[in-house]
């Protein structure tokens, strides 16, 4: 059964990943591919933070929560599951600091990233990252450091863990 669902996988993942010989194409597709970084995401929050308002401060504090659990969440469950990234040499710095592909961090945090802009707003950056979520997802696929099943996955575990930050977020920003 599991190597059904690999080659699957695999069927599904392969049109999608663009050819070494597209170096423009991978170039673009990896800069996508570093916009969903934690780091990224984590200094946003910090701006936010910094020169924000109360509301700008309640949203970095819930934001950063949910970057902070997700990123505990996938880096357990790939340690659990331990699939390998697909074969290529495209995307060395994930490669290296991290050899499993399954969830992809980068799907479960553009969710979460998603579904918090939509809750908290502003519509603008609503907007901006719903329509920026879905091709830096596709990027993980493109320069092949993750499978279509790899991103489902991570696209699942941040609904779910986005379902539970909203639970919790009155109490996150409880003492604010």
């Amino acid at each position: 059964m599991r190597h059904r669902i690999q080659t699957i996988d695999l069927s599904l993942t392969t049109p999608l990943t663009l050819p070494p010989d597209r170096r423009a194409a991978q170039l673009v597709a990896l800069g996508l591919a570093h916009s969903g970084d934690s780091f990224v995401w984590a200094g946003l929050c910090a701006l936010a933070w910094i020169l924000g308002n109360a509301q700008w401060k309640m949203r970095a504090v819930v934001v950063f929560a949910g970057l902070v659990v997700a990123e505990i969440v996938v880096i357990g469950i790939k340690m659990c599951i331990r699939r390998p990234r697909p074969p290529g040499e495209a995307g060395r710095i994930y490669r290296k600091a991290d050899p499993f592909s399954f969830p992809s961090g980068h799907a479960a945090r553009a969710t979460i990233l998603s579904a918090l802009a939509i809750v908290f707003g502003p519509w603008i950056a609503a907007l901006a990252i719903v329509v920026w979520s879905p091709f830096m997802i596709l990027s993980r696929i493109a320069i092949g450091i993750h499978y279509v099943f790899d991103v489902l996955g991570g696209i699942l575990l941040g609904a779910l863990l986005t379902v539970g930050l909203l639970g919790i977020a009155p109490l996150i920003t409880s003492w604010m």
